[in-house]
């Protein structure tokens, strides 16, 4: 008897355990299905590997065919499953075969003027009137963020083309086509006559302009295109990204550091130098790039690696603080995101002191 109940114990502490690693391994799949990407790139001859802390292997369907593509072909693209430990299926990911890319990592301080495709409302007043306050941008559904893009088939640039046409039209109904939301609207606003000033207005606040200090990322002599910031430009009052009609990149000077603190980012301070460097052709999620011919030392060529190459560690970051030069400061990488974010994908400690001592840590611009 009691061998019988000792035998139904182990069993059941085994089906106990077994439970328990069950519902871990559906936990940890489900969780890895959630943060890996759909999508991978691998340079011309070499295999999809995952750096995680839960082994995860990419399965080929059709090794042979697979092997072929990954040694003798550029731009093609195939199918892996990715399973963790080589046997728990978590996803289907797709993953392009690609050249390698060699770029100059800078560091170096730069100023950004950036002129808006439009104009961008930045905000929203009343008017007064003899009748008493209207809000004739407002009424209209109008609403921060929105791009103007032209009035009655007017393009519009600056603030001062808005304010001239909308002067100009004696209070006549005025056709505005603007975006919003990412879609090309058709607003019809009629301008009402402020009391105080005599003019006719709409009660909208719009900016046509941006500039600031930020640093180089890198510069790609194949593209013969830099790139800076690595993260886009957004209006300071609506958030929005800025769509740009023109800009320029200038050469800048590093003068002194609003050291960041707990709620306060902080930022770089500089001036800009009159020497222009680039143009500005894109302002999207991962910076702004543009055109130009630059010379660097050849043997500082740096390959690009993929997100499933980067490991957590100690780093280091190039950035300049003062002047016009890029240093080596002391970081560590803590946490890594395999996740379909170009932006947030890995948190990063500056733990080099100078730069701690200097700026409490990445501040704004660096």
């Amino acid at each position: 008897m009691w061998k019988s109940k000792n035998k139904g114990c182990v069993f059941k502490a085994f089906m106990t355990i077994l439970t328990v690693f069950s519902i871990m391994v559906i936990g940890g799949i489900s969780y890895m299905n959630t943060v890996l990407p759909k999508e991978f790139n691998v340079i011309s001859g070499e295999n999809l590997t995952l750096d995680s802390k839960i082994p995860i292997k990419a399965v080929y369907s059709g090794e042979s065919q697979i092997e072929s593509k990954i040694s003798n072909n550029k731009n093609e693209n195939y199918s892996v499953k990715l399973k963790a430990f080589g046997i728990f299926p978590i996803k289907q990911a797709s993953v392009n075969v690609v050249s390698k890319t060699d770029v100059y990592v800078l560091g170096n301080p730069f100023g950004i003027k950036i002129y808006t495709d439009g104009v961008m409302i930045v905000g929203l007043d009343s008017v007064t009137t003899e009748n008493g306050k209207v809000s004739p941008g407002a009424d209209a559904g109008l609403k921060e963020g929105d791009l103007i893009i032209s009035i009655n088939g007017t393009k519009v640039y600056s603030n001062e083309d808005v304010a001239g046409i909308i002067e100009a039209s004696k209070g006549k109904e005025l056709t505005l086509k603007i975006i919003s939301d990412e879609k090309e609207k058709t607003v019809k606003v009629t301008p009402a006559l402020c009391y105080q000033s005599g003019k006719y207005k709409t009660g909208i606040w719009v900016r046509d302009s941006s500039a600031g200090i930020g640093t180089l990322t890198f510069y790609s002599p194949a593209l013969k295109t830099v790139c800076g910031l690595g993260h886009g430009i957004c209006d300071v009052d609506t958030g929005k990204l800025l769509t740009i009609n023109s800009g320029e990149l200038v050469k800048a000077e590093i003068l002194d550091v609003d050291k960041g603190s707990a709620g306060a980012p902080g930022e770089l301070v500089g001036r800009f130098k009159e020497e222009c460097f680039s143009n500005l052709k894109i302002n999207n999620d991962t910076g702004v790039y543009g055109n130009c011919d630059l010379e660097f030392e050849k043997n500082s060529l740096t390959q690009i690696a993929f997100k499933q190459e980067i490991s957590v560690g100690d780093a280091e970051i190039l950035t300049t603080i003062d002047g016009t030069t890029p240093k080596l400061y002391k970081c560590k990488i803590e946490k890594i995101a395999h996740n379909n974010s170009v932006t947030k994908n890995m948190v990063v400690k500056i733990t080099d002191d100078e730069l701690l001592q200097k700026t409490g840590g990445i501040v704004q611009g660096m």
